[in-house]
């Protein structure tokens, strides 16, 4: 389900920026001397009026991940934010994200439309297990700093569209080879789980 304006967000562009690219690469960054060069005919200076980001004016000139398109709408790039930054996640069906973290960012996701599952591991029992979230339209979930996990769709025909909010300007993405509990970082293996899609791409998730 793309978004329900009748011109679709603009697609990433080549030479966007790619899962991997260090964080400084990012184009969603805030700068102090950024250009004023939103909204026409206007005078007063990015952070001294409200900003209006249309449906169709989402930009997908930001970091990719296979199976999954991202467009960005609140960032320092497009409004001057400094400590938010706000755009769409639109999963692919049968699609599945790599392990990561976020770093030091805290992440919230507000579900628009499919049923995405969002799978960590909790050893509250002694014993790390995984949990699957499985969301519907109007959830949230919070992603705390570090915290692995991963995103999946399951639905084998139809998209799953979140909206994501980060306390970062940089796409931070740590990708890891498995999940494990957050403050148990020794290497000790956590459970395979269930044999994800292929999305042809080792790429970051939200």
């Amino acid at each position: 389900m793309a978004p329900s304006r009748s011109s679709q967000p603009r697609s990433p562009q080549p030479g966007s920026s790619q899962p991997g690219d260090p964080p400084g690469a990012q184009p969603d960054g805030f700068h102090p001397d950024l250009p004023d060069d939103g909204e026409a005919g206007s005078t007063l200076p990015l952070r001294a009026r409200l900003h209006h980001i249309r449906a169709d004016a989402l930009d997908g000139d930001t970091a990719q991940s296979g199976g999954m398109r991202r467009f960005a709408a609140v960032s320092g790039q497009s409004v001057g934010s400094e400590r938010i930054w706000m755009g769409q996640t639109h999963v692919a069906p049968a699609t599945a994200s790599s392990d990561h973290h976020h770093g030091a960012s805290e992440t919230a996701i507000h579900v628009v439309s499919g049923h995405p599952e969002f799978v960590f591991l909790d050893d509250t029992n002694g014993t790390p297990e995984e949990v699957r979230l499985r969301t519907s339209p109007g959830d949230y979930v919070f992603v705390p700093p570090y915290v692995p996990h991963r995103e999946e769709n399951p639905d084998p025909d139809e998209e799953a569209v979140v909206v994501i909010a980060r306390s970062t300007q940089e796409a931070i993405v740590v990708n890891l080879p498995h999940l494990y509990v957050h403050g148990r970082e020794d290497g000790t293996e956590g459970p395979e789980g269930p044999e994800r899609p292929d999305d042809g791409a080792d790429g970051p998730g939200h």
